[in-house]
């Protein structure tokens, strides 16, 4: 829209421009003004200050300096003393010597004057040497006074006619400049009154041609402002005027348009939303595509919406999923015998990373003629035979094609196709798309993740019940005859069978001990077996924790006094009754004391502490051993996790001991922990409660 200017004809432009030469000319004029008026009274200022007022300075300091010259010589004459001659002397050098610089800085008529001021001290001071040599109190000293008094006073007569003229000088040229400075300002306001008149003049005028059509346009956008998007500015008045309601007219027009396209985007933003939400809901493949189809294909009123999926690590790309606008989601075995993309299309598009448009589909039905700016073989050769068959039977007219996938690898694609050359799909639609079709891939990627980790579990979990089975049988299978190896052992040291050598009740020993690793661990695997098959349970009962205690320390001391270690225990005086299983809270203690005296070196310290605190029992086994390293203590109750310092040290053990501990400890409602340093000892600590709560089953 060309805006007029209104340079011509009565324009609003043109009273402008009058009114703002007219405050230019005025502004000129009182600026040369002011700038005349300020020169001339500085001149006139300049006179006085550099002039007049340095002369009248100096006329004053000759004055001074003749005054003190004249009474230094009558203080001489009446006191005699010698120093008033001196400063006489140095008095007089000086006034001359003044008045000669006076002389050369001054202006003419000072000058003169100055000159008649010298002539008069000379003659003055001719007098005032013959006073300064005369005796004091003498007849001539008397006549010297009178004629030096008379000389004096014709300087002082002098020199204050050159004070009067200097001050009638400087009371001239001030009310020189007082009375310009009077007549400029009357002439600049009478200039600014007249100015002021004609801008105010042009103002109303102005004014009066704006502010009627400016109110109604001003009245139309604050309609528009509050939502009344149908107000529109009446165009009238000068052709500005006219210009700027057109302007607001088409910018509500322009409003409208664009408050129609984000309503749009919006309500298509939001039904793409809650179907990526409904997408990613589903964890099942199928489901994922049966909503992915229907959700895009109603949101973007599409006639037919495909899905095609990877198979073989990307290597085919068959179509998983039809949806249709008339038939919905179409039978799998119909989706599946649908042409194909190629898979270097899909690849090609991947890597692209951006949505295909094609706008004109029949035309590139019809032959192999290529597809600009497609991808991969499509535009190179142009589409398959099947391909163009198959969108040629479905009466395709355009579509958007879509990417999909995470990472380097596509999973697939997405294509959203119409049939309608009258429906063409706009730049939100595309938009739209590929956003929803960016949320398809990443539920399709969760989706398959998620399947091939139930596969993997159900796996895991098969391969975990069989090694569970394993060990339960095995360790079932090895107790029989471990049984019956004790019993024969039992008999050959019982000598049924005829006395023993010392060398075969060592070897018996050495077997017996061997007999009995080998059957705690097939205990500790049989443990293992019933916690991970939630088989393990505890036959609670009344227990003195105290007893249990001492009874454990018995049957561990020989073996601590073999391996040179000392063995403390610290229990109250009175019973400390527990509702726990006996046997189990033994077996607690019997591998923290075990493992106490098989890491603990010769000459350490073995103590075990029993107390009730806080309404708990606490069981402590301390020792003085190798300890653990920090960095691996969090590991410790994992089952078969063994510290690096002692497999380092070659120390036997399976590992098992502390996860059964643990695990007893927290099936009768306690907790485990431990503080060990390297090298210097570890402790580990139970607590326990004292008493079962009320309606805990006897067995658990």
């Amino acid at each position: 829209m060309r805006i007029i200017t209104g340079w011509r004809g009565n324009g609003v432009g043109r009273r402008l421009a009058v009114a703002f030469a007219l405050l230019i000319v005025l502004l000129v004029l009182v600026g040369a003004g002011a700038l005349a008026t300020t020169r001339v009274a500085d001149d006139m200022h300049d006179r006085v200050v550099h002039e007049l007022e340095p002369e009248m300075r100096e006329n004053h300091r000759v004055y001074g300096r003749a005054t003190d010259l004249h009474r230094a010589v009558r203080t001489y004459l009446l006191t005699g003393d010698a120093t008033e001659r001196t400063n006489y002397l140095r008095t007089r050098d000086e006034l001359f010597t003044m008045l000669a610089t006076a002389r050369r800085h001054t202006s003419d008529a000072a000058r003169r004057n100055l000159a008649a001021q010298d002539r008069q001290l000379r003659a003055y001071v001719r007098v005032a040497d013959q006073q300064a040599k005369a005796p004091s109190g003498s007849a001539p000293d008397t006549r010297l006074s009178a004629e030096a008094a008379r000389r004096f006073e014709t300087f002082e007569a002098t020199n204050r006619r050159l004070e009067q003229q200097l001050t009638a000088d400087v009371q001239r040229l001030n009310e020189r400049a007082n009375a310009f400075l009077d007549v400029s300002a009357m002439a600049i306001g009478t200039l600014l009154a007249a100015g002021g008149a004609a801008a105010v003049f042009m103002a109303v005028r102005t004014t009066r041609t704006l502010t009627r059509p400016l109110q109604h346009t001003a009245q139309a956008l604050d309609r528009l402002a509050s939502g009344e998007h149908s107000a529109r500015a009446r165009e009238e008045g000068p052709e500005e005027t006219r210009a700027v309601a057109r302007s607001v007219n088409m910018l509500a027009d322009e409003s409208d348009r664009l408050r129609g396209a984000v309503q749009e985007r919006t309500r298509l933003a939001e039904a793409a939303r809650q179907t990526v939400v409904r997408i990613r809901d589903r964890l099942d493949v199928g489901d994922v595509l049966d909503t992915a189809c229907r959700g895009i294909g109603e949101v973007l009123a599409a006639d037919y919406v495909f899905v095609l999926l990877a198979e073989d690590g990307g290597s085919a790309f068959p179509v998983a999923r039809v949806w249709s606008a008339e038939r919905g989601l179409l039978p799998e075995e119909e989706a599946r015998a649908m042409p194909t993309l190629p898979p270097d299309v899909v690849h090609d598009h991947y890597r692209r990373g951006k949505t295909w448009l094609v706008t004109d589909l029949p035309t590139y039905v019809s032959d192999t003629t290529p597809i600009p700016g497609a991808p991969g073989s499509f535009g190179e050769s142009g589409m398959p035979a099947a391909n163009r068959a198959a969108a040629a039977a479905m009466d395709l007219h355009s579509a958007v094609i879509s990417p999909i996938g995470v990472g380097e690898e596509p999973v697939g694609a997405v294509c959203v196709a119409r049939t309608s050359p009258d429906r063409p799909w706009r730049p939100v639609d595309v938009e739209i798309g590929e956003s929803m079709a960016s949320g398809v891939g990443r539920a399709l990627h969760t989706a398959l993740l998620y399947e091939k980790e139930t596969h993997l579990v159900e796996e895991l979990r098969a391969l975990d019940k069989a090694k569970s089975d394993f060990l339960s049988t095995v360790s079932h299978e090895l107790r029989t005859p471990l049984t019956s190896i004790v019993g024969y052992i039992e008999l050959l040291k019982e000598e049924e069978t005829g006395p023993l050598t010392p060398p075969q009740l060592r070897m018996l020993g050495v077997v017996d001990r061997n007999v009995n690793r080998l059957r705690a661990l097939i205990e500790d695997l049989l443990t293992l077996s019933r916690i991970e098959s939630n088989a393990f349970s505890s036959k609670k009962e009344p227990v003195d924790l105290c007893h249990l205690v001492a009874s454990a320390a018995d049957a561990v001391r020989p073996a601590a006094a073999a391996a040179s270690v000392g063995l403390e225990t610290h229990c109250p005086s009175r019973p400390l009754l527990l509702t726990a299983d006996g046997d189990q809270l033994d077996r607690v203690l019997m591998n923290l004391l075990s493992n106490a005296v098989k890491f603990t070196p010769e000459g350490g310290k073995i103590t075990v502490r029993a107390e009730a605190r806080e309404g708990e029992a606490v069981l402590s086994v301390s020792d003085t051993g190798i300890g653990i390293p920090v960095a691996e203590q969090e590991k410790l109750f994992q089952r078969f996790f063994r510290a690096s310092n002692a497999t380092d040290a070659a120390i036997p053990g399976t590992g098992l001991g502390l996860t059964i501990v643990r695990t007893i400890v927290a099936n009768h409602g306690g907790e485990m922990s431990v503080h060990s340093e390297e090298g210097r000892g570890t402790t580990f600590t139970a607590r326990l409660p004292v008493v079962a709560p009320k309606g805990t089953a006897a067995s658990s």
